[in-house]
């Protein structure tokens, strides 16, 4: 079952509450069998799980709230700006445009995360997944006008995964996201 920011997972007739992100919300269907990788975060006043279809993107999660500042939460709609693919190309090359446009992240703590995180992400990433700052830019401003064409972020994250790794101008990209719509 889905609502809101949550799905609700049985398992062994218990239903657990876990939130997700809205990409795993959007693929997910009423009565799917699906298997998240999960984060129990415990609070003074609550336990609460967050669940990735990819074992990479709760490996990020988790080294964003190890970030002072960044709860569970924030960190959760840190996935609602970007790829993951993208994300951690910003944190490698000390972007912290993507970081910035998620609410309850000001610019102090979004550099915070990529002094803190940089080295930790550099280390573990494939070097041949990191984006250049060149094409983070591209893929910014191609999401940014499909959304003044009226589509949603949502739309136009998932119509840019399907254009070429080889289109490197926003221009194209656009054009062939279009196309994808």
């Amino acid at each position: 079952m889905k609502t809101g920011n949550f799905l609700v997972i049985e398992a062994g007739d218990i239903g657990y509450k876990v939130f997700a992100p809205a990409d795993v919300l959007l693929k997910t269907k009423q009565d799917d069998e699906v298997a998240l990788f999960t984060h129990q975060h415990v609070r003074e006043d609550a336990i609460q799980l967050f669940g990735f279809l990819k074992f990479e993107e709760l490996n990020l999660f988790e080294q964003l709230i190890s970030v002072s500042g960044i709860g569970p939460k924030t960190a959760l709609a840190v996935f609602a700006e970007a790829k993951l693919e993208d994300i951690i190309s910003a944190i490698v090359n000390g972007d912290a445009s993507i970081l910035k446009r998620v609410s309850g992240i000001g610019s102090k703590t979004a550099e915070r995360i990529v002094l803190e995180l940089k080295n930790k992400i550099a280390a573990g990433a494939a070097i041949e997944n990191i984006k250049t700052g060149q094409e983070l830019g591209a893929d910014a401003d191609a999401v940014e006008a499909l959304v003044s064409l009226g589509y949603s972020v949502s739309q136009s994250r998932e119509a840019l995964k399907r254009v070429s790794v080889e289109i490197t101008d926003a221009g194209e990209k656009v054009r062939e996201a279009l196309k994808n719509i």
